[in-house]
């Protein structure tokens, strides 16, 4: 440390204390004089730190000067110290060459001349001292070196740093659909950017240079529909400081991108506009995924009303449906009267596949998938297809080698592949081919539809025909709409497929271009590893069942007309029914009758109470009656709460259906208790 507890030392050897105390007076001043009155003891000392010169007393007793001298000389950290022998004798030659020979530098004679001592001991003393500050200001300058070059290692390190950094971001920036751009703030139209960081041909599809070559470009590409207001924009901006517009661009391969253009206006230290600096962000992706979802939140809204209409017109149905059933049996008819009768039979029948095409589209159809081998659809359909088509529409089937077998409903899928076929004809007035092909699809990651990852198998239906306007096609999939001209479609049949398809866990997709023609295609989930099951051409005829014994039947309905048409097709097969308008009601005639009846029959969706609710109050005071739930609604799944042994009947339904479900359902039902068998009580 500098300092006065830096003076340099002066060690000084003697015996003799008045000597010690003489010459320690003489050279006080020159530094920090150490005293020592033995050989011993002067070693101690030297020990303990440095010193500039060591003054030694030749004869001592003990251990006298030439031997501590030799001692000191031959230590390393002592052995550069200067030694000046103290002696009242000896002057001699030979004397004086052993006091050398031992390490001394120089003699001082005693009595000491306080000025000679003084003077040599000054200079050792000074030579100790600018040694000393040599070795600070080497060390300075070695610390001053070593931090010199940790700040360049330092400084290296940060621009290796920052060049990965800008290296980073250039990469990031290259990958992202983004331009950087800086433009001057001068009014020139058009005007080119004086910076730019990007991938502008990613993007745009040109190379910079050619814009830079037609500053027009750019301009002239803007959407139609977007071109005033984008100018207007870029004008605006010089007065409001800052830019923020999207717009549809045409990207060199013809297809309009989404882009959102943003930009600040940045001044110089006198407030004075020099440039603005902006973004280009391509959000054509972002743009078509939120379609997506306002498409698919759209099509599951139209889906839930599509299911409630749907429940409505099967009670309306089953009404008509019932009644005229009713007429036919018991009505004593002509030719002519029962002609119009079965016209009006066929009318509510077609009204019936009417809402289960809704329903296709609601996804809440009824629907037994199995392994279907789709090369084995091709007779199914074509039999189907035979007196439709016309001559002027070829069809050819490719479907791939391999091909997995589709876990669908099989009867769902040859009527989605009808109304697809149908739908591709109808675009091909002047005739042409239409092509159904198949092929693997296995799916690993995110894809267009959300589907989970796994197999899948995607049947595709394409035709030459006429196309479908970018418009249209958005809206094609929805209930009811149309391109076809009045009365040559019902708008129900891609509604269906699409319903179907979401139905069955897979998805279906729709492209088309107009006057070239549309593909669609369904794809549908890959079946479990097992024997694929065809279903025959037609159905197998069945034994002809036992008859149902006449029962005491409740029925519950909370529709009047489907109540009543329902009660008189069960009293035509010979049935005792007891209607009643609620659960409620039903509940309260059970416990007047004391559960005096063979079969509960009820409707599912009641006021206040409904079909299962009403089921398991009716249960607990009546254990082990039969039930059926009749419902307008189509997914017998969604009834979940049912008992196992509560068979569901769908409205519309006919005597024969309504015989088989009440036979099932007597045959299934739990054993009940011993109990009267009665008409029960109204």
């Amino acid at each position: 440390m500098d300092g006065v507890d830096d003076r340099p030392r002066v060690l000084l050897v003697d015996d003799d204390e008045r000597n010690l105390l003489a010459v320690q007076s003489v050279l006080e001043d020159l530094g920090e004089v150490v005293t020592a009155r033995s050989g011993e003891e002067a070693l101690r000392h030297l020990l303990k730190g440095e010193f500039a010169v060591i003054l030694l007393d030749v004869y001592m007793p003990g251990m006298d000067g030439y031997e501590t001298a030799q001692i000191i000389r031959s230590r390393e950290q002592t052995k550069g110290i200067p030694i000046l022998f103290l002696s009242a004798v000896n002057k001699e030659a030979e004397h004086l060459l052993r006091g050398y020979a031992m390490g001394a530098v120089d003699y001082v004679f005693k009595p000491v001349d306080a000025v000679v001592l003084r003077s040599k001991v000054a200079v050792f003393v000074d030579l100790f001292a600018k040694s000393k500050e040599i070795e600070r200001k080497a060390r300075q300058e070695q610390a001053l070196l070593d931090a010199n070059l940790r700040a360049n290692a330092e400084r290296l390190r940060a621009e290796q740093e920052l060049r990965r950094a800008e290296q980073r971001q250039a990469v990031i920036i290259q990958s992202l659909p983004m331009l950087l751009y800086l433009e001057p703030y001068e009014e020139r139209r058009p005007s080119i950017p004086s910076y730019l960081s990007g991938d502008f041909e990613a993007i745009t599809g040109f190379k910079f240079d050619e814009m830079v070559r037609q500053p027009a470009l750019w301009a002239d590409r803007l959407h139609p529909e977007d071109h005033d207001r984008v100018v207007e924009s870029l004008d605006n901006r010089r007065k409001h400081g800052r830019l923020s517009v999207e717009y549809r661009w045409q990207h060199a391969s013809g297809e309009y991108r989404h882009f959102l253009d943003q930009a600040v206006l940045l001044k110089d230290p006198d407030g004075r506009p020099v440039e603005f600096a902006g973004t280009l962000t391509d959000i054509t992706d972002q743009r078509s995924l939120e379609s997506q979802l306002m498409q698919a939140q759209k099509m599951d809204a139209i889906g839930k009303l599509t299911g409630g209409i749907a429940h409505d017109f099967n009670n309306l149905l089953a009404a008509v449906i019932g009644g005229l059933g009713l007429i036919d049996k018991r009505a004593a008819l002509d030719d002519d009267q029962r002609k119009i009768l079965g016209m009006t039979r066929r009318a509510a029948e077609q009204g019936s596949e009417l809402v289960r095409r809704l329903l296709a589209f609601a996804r809440r159809q009824q629907l037994e998938p199995q392994p279907i081998d789709l090369a084995a659809l091709r007779q199914a359909v074509w039999d189907l297809l035979t007196h439709t088509l016309g001559g002027l529409v070829n069809i050819e089937w490719r479907p791939d080698a391999g091909l997995w077998h589709a876990f669908a409903d099989q009867a769902q899928l040859e009527l989605a592949l009808v109304n697809l076929i149908i739908n591709a004809r109808d675009a091909m007035p002047d005739g042409g081919t239409v092509t159904i092909s198949a092929k693997n699809s296995p799916l690993a990651g995110a894809n267009w539809a959300d589907l989970p990852k796994g197999d899948y198998v995607c049947l595709s239906v394409a035709d030459t025909g006429t196309g479908i306007s970018a418009e249209d096609l958005e809206k094609v999939m929805e209930p009811f709409y149309t391109t076809k001209d009045v009365g040559k479609g019902s708008g129900l049949g891609l509604s269906m497929v699409y319903g179907f398809a979401k139905q069955s866990n897979g998805a279906f997709r729709l492209a088309s271009r107009l006057g070239e023609g549309t593909v669609a295609e369904i794809w549908l989930p890959r079946a479990p590893a097992q024997e694929p099951k065809v279903r025959a051409g037609k159905a197998e005829r069945k034994p002809k069942s036992a008859p149902v014994p006449n029962l005491g039947i409740l029925l519950v309905d909370d529709h009047a007309e489907v109540r009543t048409t329902t009660a008189a097709l069960l009293e035509d097969m010979g049935h005792r029914v007891v209607q009643q308008p609620s659960g409620r009601d039903a509940l309260e005639a059970l416990r007047a009758g004391k559960c005096s009846c063979d079969l509960m029959i009820t409707d599912y969706a009641m006021p206040h109470l409904s079909g299962t609710e009403f089921l398991r109050e009716a249960r607990e005071l009546c254990p082990g009656i039969p039930a059926l739930i009749i419902t307008g609604y189509a997914e017998a799944e969604a009834i979940g709460d049912r008992a196992e042994d509560v068979e569901v009947l769908q409205k519309p339904f006919n005597a024969a259906a309504l015989e088989d479900a009440i036979r099932r359902a007597v045959a299934t039902a739990a054993p009940a208790p011993s109990r009267p068998v009665r008409a029960p009580s109204a």
